[in-house]
């Protein structure tokens, strides 16, 4: 089985003034295959830095990055990326969009629809495969994003926050999708977001990341991630268990969001 192993990864950015911002430092953790990982923190605290990174579209300053034995230097087919807007080609239908990654791999049409009909079925589009993008729901955009995503069979899915844009109705539901999809795949999950509650929820384990520069503050091994692949989601989400560690994170963010708040009135004084 790989692991993904984030090892000493450190990221200095350089800024128009001649100034620099350390966005992340020394970050390590190792990432078992098959784990859901959810992480969160203020504003500024190089969550989406991180995920960057370990997708391969930013070189870290300081660190290494590797799935299993292969360090990665790049983006590559091992790690899928969902981003908060689908990033869909419009002027595609949702069968081509889904298929679109193995179209460019050269793959045997039949082999493009039986995999396009099965991730059609997965995601609970299969009345929609020969609609236009622009005629779908966000809600459904969004599993277009992850059926693409899905076709084209990475070890590692990254996501950027991928159900913010979403009304609190069909976020809930695409929560739940994702954990139905991370059961069934098998697949390595980052998972980016804002939401206390949905971290929670999303995530086996949970990091909470402290203000510039970004590290692992605090880290949790949870149970709802697997709890919710047979219970109600609105059941787990008001239990005491979920109350009182929902209530603890935000009282740790809050803190850290006053510590940045400060500095910034210091700066300015």
């Amino acid at each position: 089985m790989s692991e993904l192993v984030v090892n000493n990864v450190s990221m200095i950015f350089d800024t128009p003034d001649g100034g620099q911002v350390e966005a992340l430092r020394n970050v390590n953790f190792n990432l078992k295959q098959g784990e859901l990982l959810s992480v969160l923190g203020p504003s500024g605290c190089g969550k989406s830095t991180l995920l960057n990174i370990i997708a391969g579209f930013l070189a870290p300053t300081e660190g290494t990055i590797a799935n299993g034995n292969t360090e990665l230097h790049g983006p590559g087919p091992d790690r899928g990326m969902v981003f908060q807007q689908g990033a869909l080609f419009e002027w595609l239908t949702v069968e081509e969009n889904i298929g679109f990654g193995l179209t460019m791999k050269g793959a045997p049409k039949s082999e493009i629809k039986q995999t396009v009909d099965h991730l059609l079925e997965t995601v609970g589009l299969q009345d929609f495969g020969s609609k236009a993008i622009y005629e779908l729901s966000g809600g459904m955009q969004q599993r277009v994003a992850l059926a693409r995503c899905l076709a084209n069979d990475p070890d590692i899915i990254l996501m950027d926050e991928p159900l913010g844009a979403l009304d609190a109705l069909t976020r809930e539901k695409m929560q739940s999708l994702v954990l139905k999809l991370w059961k069934e795949t098998g697949k390595t999950i980052i998972l980016i977001t804002h939401s206390v509650e949905e971290a929670l929820f999303l995530g086996e384990r949970l990091f909470v990341m402290a203000p510039r520069p970004g590290r692992v503050k605090q880290e949790y091994t949870l149970p709802f991630a697997e709890a919710g692949l047979t219970q109600d989601p609105r059941e787990i989400k008001a239990s005491p268990e979920f109350i009182a560690k929902r209530e603890e994170i935000l009282t740790m963010i809050w803190e850290m969001e006053e510590e940045i708040m400060g500095r910034s009135e210091a700066v300015g004084a």
